[in-house]
């Protein structure tokens, strides 16, 4: 079978996720090439493979005439085009629909838009673009399967999105604690997230700023970079929050299996893949029960309002002053690791979609 995956300018987890696809495709004989902004390559092909670059804006861009242009010649020679996001799956929409003999159709929404009145009036209309043109729309979370098929979807199902290659710890706590300049007993909160509006990045500030009065001698470590770095070290500063900006990092695993308790504050999420890898380090997690997040942890985490400091304060304060507590969520983040999906399972659903 040929396929064309087409996704757009990623910030990581959308490329990520293609390229398990393109490894468990090509793994069972398919012919795949992806395209996309030349900037995702080497995350989607670190080891090699088919390349066509069709820049990919995340709005509207001059260049979108000429992404369109050039997926239709691509879909020519393909069974399947199979578009990642909003904006990829539209302008796959209208480059291949009302060709005499097109392709198979199929894009996965990767995320809720999150933004003002005009994003969201332009999300919309994208949303009917790919619900109406595509054959198969899948939603990483139930909430965007249910809004695809608002829009006019005729097949829409939830996509499975694999938890990350499992990453284990390179060295043991105590090692990353002191490290960190941390003692071994004091209370660590890790969040591991992209500084952007959509990872409720104030609500943590505030909550951490909260859970100080409690335990006085907390550290809340966030790994990651972004836009709002700036800004939310303002916040920080101004709250006098017991709050670190790690910046971008490549131990989080280390991160993580040192925590006492690992956070997601989102505002929405498709299926978190940082919580994904807590579980799968036997983390205690707290998080906000946004988007798909539920879909992903079960009863394996703590899952309070999103936007609600105070709720968030008042869990991460217990699990990190009941130990009992923090060892039941851990003893359930391993079990429900177990559940989670595999490349394989993604591999087998996608073929099913394929050919129908």
């Amino acid at each position: 079978m040929r396929v064309v995956q087409v996704l757009g300018s990623s910030a990581g987890g959308v490329a990520r996720h293609v390229a398990q696809v393109v490894t468990e495709l090509t793994g069972a004989g398919d012919r795949v090439l992806v395209a996309g902004p030349a900037a995702v390559r080497e995350t989607v092909l670190p080891t090699g493979g088919h390349f066509e670059p069709v820049e990919i804006a995340d709005r509207p861009h001059a260049s979108d005439l000429a992404a369109v242009r050039r997926l239709t010649g691509l879909g020519r020679e393909a069974d399947v085009v199979h578009a990642h996001g909003l904006r990829a799956g539209a302008l796959t929409v209208l480059a291949l629909r009302g060709r005499r003999r097109r392709p198979r159709i199929v894009v996965t929404l990767h995320n809720l838009p999150v933004g003002g009145r005009a994003i969201r009036t332009v999300s919309a209309v994208l949303g009917r673009v790919v619900a109406r043109g595509a054959d198969v729309v899948l939603g990483v979370s139930g909430d965007l399967v249910a809004l695809s098929r608002s829009q006019g979807a005729r097949h829409a199902e939830r996509a499975l999105v694999p938890a990350p290659t499992r990453r284990e710890p390179s060295r043991d706590a105590q090692q990353t604690r002191a490290e960190l300049g941390l003692e071994p007993d004091q209370p660590l909160a890790v969040t591991v997230a992209r500084l952007a509006p959509q990872k409720g990045l104030d609500t943590l500030a505030l909550a951490a700023s909260q859970v100080e009065a409690w335990v006085p001698d907390l550290v809340w470590l966030v790994a990651g970079d972004g836009p709002l770095a700036g800004p939310l070290q303002e916040r920080i500063d101004l709250l006098r929050a017991p709050v670190r900006l790690l910046g971008r990092r490549t131990d989080v695993a280390d991160l993580m299996a040192a925590a006492d308790v690992v956070v997601s504050t989102a505002v929405w999420e498709g299926q978190p893949l940082a919580v994904q890898e807590a579980l799968g380090l036997g983390a205690a997690v707290v998080a906000t029960n946004a988007g798909g997040t539920r879909e992903v942890t079960g009863d394996a985490a703590v899952l309070v309002p999103v936007d609600d400091a105070d709720a968030l304060a008042s869990a991460v304060e217990r699990v990190l002053t009941d130990p009992i507590e923090r060892d039941r969520l851990r003893a359930a983040a391993r079990d429900r690791a177990g559940q989670l999906p595999t490349p394989a399972e993604v591999r087998v659903q996608l073929r099913a979609i394929y050919r129908p």
